[in-house]
């Protein structure tokens, strides 16, 4: 079994205190992938950021405490790719990737454009460029898992307030119609709901109005996988038994075993 966990840590420092190591390390994954780390590599020197048994590989945006992506993997890739070709966002540390050798695992950290028409517009532009990247990895001979914060609900189900958020950013009409588009013509999956069709299961909540206690909450961390994987998906975890950050670690294990 091949197990992949993804969480958004909202400052891996801040993960870190509320013993998201310990947890990750009783979880025994084969990667984990981390998005928002918040922090540069300079700033990270404690051993416990350098997880034992795993080769740690960090991208850090160059505006110091924002965005980031982290991967903790026990297998030597063959190949650490930074960034996927956009400079815009690239430089904001949103996408790294390792290559293990028939399976290739990605951190992705979509940007949110809830701050404004400014951010909007970069998402969108991030978006679009980054339609071209899925359109390339498609033609590569190794399976993906795209692990992340995609920052887009997709569907009702996906979302406790749907109604009401159908002009927010996450849930927009464009928004989702893109994601229609990654899961439909550009033949991705979504791992997640291979297996689970039920409401109620998210991985972000709001700070505000007790969300998370009442479960009001929006499913915006995937791992998408492409259609060799399908078949492969056999177990899937949205754990909030204890809470590192705003989002939950998401947990999926597959009928894989590495050969690298």
């Amino acid at each position: 079994m091949f197990r992949v966990i993804s969480l958004n840590a909202n400052g891996i420092r801040a993960a870190s205190r509320k013993r998201f190591f310990e947890w990750m390390d009783a979880q025994n994954p084969d990667v984990v992938c981390i998005q928002e780390t918040r922090a540069q590599i300079h700033q990270l020197t404690d051993e416990m950021f350098s997880p034992a048994g795993y080769h740690s590989y960090y991208e850090d945006a160059q505006k110091k405490g924002y965005s980031g992506t982290a991967i903790y993997t026990r297998h030597k890739p063959k190949k650490v790719v930074r960034g996927y070709g956009d400079a815009e966002f690239d430089n904001e540390g949103r996408y790294l990737e390792v290559q293990l050798g028939g399976i290739s695992i990605v951190s992705l950290y979509l940007p949110s454009g809830s701050s404004g028409d400014e951010r909007q517009k970069a998402k969108y532009r991030c978006m679009d460029s980054f339609t071209e990247h899925l359109k390339k990895l498609q033609r590569r001979r190794s399976e993906y898992i795209i692990c992340g914060d995609w920052n887009i609900a997709h569907k009702e189900i996906d979302l406790k307030n749907w109604k009401s958020n159908q002009k927010n950013s996450g849930f927009l009409p464009e928004e989702r119609a893109w994601m229609d588009k990654v899961f439909g013509e550009y033949r991705y999956i979504d791992a997640f709901r291979t297996l689970e069709q039920e409401p109620d299961q998210y991985t972000w909540w709001s700070n505000r109005g007790r969300a998370w206690d009442k479960n009001v909450g929006w499913r915006l961390d995937y791992q998408v996988i492409t259609p060799g994987l399908k078949d492969k998906v056999r177990c899937t975890a949205i754990y909030r038994d204890q809470r590192f950050s705003d989002h939950a670690p998401l947990t999926i294990d597959y009928d894989w075993v590495h050969d690298g």
